[in-house]
């Protein structure tokens, strides 16, 4: 097998695998995290097989960078938390074997140590209501896309 087919990263990025798409171009796609840390939580990987950020292509490095700043604004839009959080994971602290950017609502008083720990959230609402929250910043981005 070639490093593509046994990348979990690759099968999200290029739909193999199910997962609820907000946002996708020829380069990137952008989805809702499964186990979010905050409502509207989102990941943004390349389609190519990439595992750190200086590996990019032109194309991709500009996808990404777009991909990020359009979700920070529908994000702010519709959830106006206090902040975003924005963090990429490559190599060995990378679960997907993939290049991946959360793109991260966050809240003043909220702790984001738990974020780079293993131990679990209390999320069970926010899994609930992934496929509605992906209908949300879907729409807001198609919004932002026709202006």
């Amino acid at each position: 097998m070639d490093k593509k087919t046994q990348c979990l990263g690759c099968s999200l990025a290029n739909k193999e695998l199910e997962a609820l798409v907000i946002y996708e171009d020829e380069w990137v796609i952008c989805i809702l995290d499964h186990d979010p840390f905050n409502e509207g939580h989102t990941l943004i990987l390349p389609k190519g097989h990439f595992r750190f950020i200086d590996e990019f292509d032109a194309e991709t490095a500009q996808a990404v960078s777009r991909a990020a700043q359009m979700l920070s604004g529908a994000i702010r839009s519709i959830y106006q938390p206090d902040g975003i959080s924005i963090c990429q994971n490559g190599g060995t602290f990378d679960d997907l074997t993939h290049f991946h950017m959360h793109v991260v609502p966050r809240m003043q008083d909220q702790d984001f140590s738990s974020f780079y720990t293993d131990n679990p959230w209390d999320n069970g609402e926010l899994k609930d209501r992934l496929p509605e929250t992906q209908n949300r910043l879907s729409k807001v981005i198609e919004e932002m896309l026709a202006e």
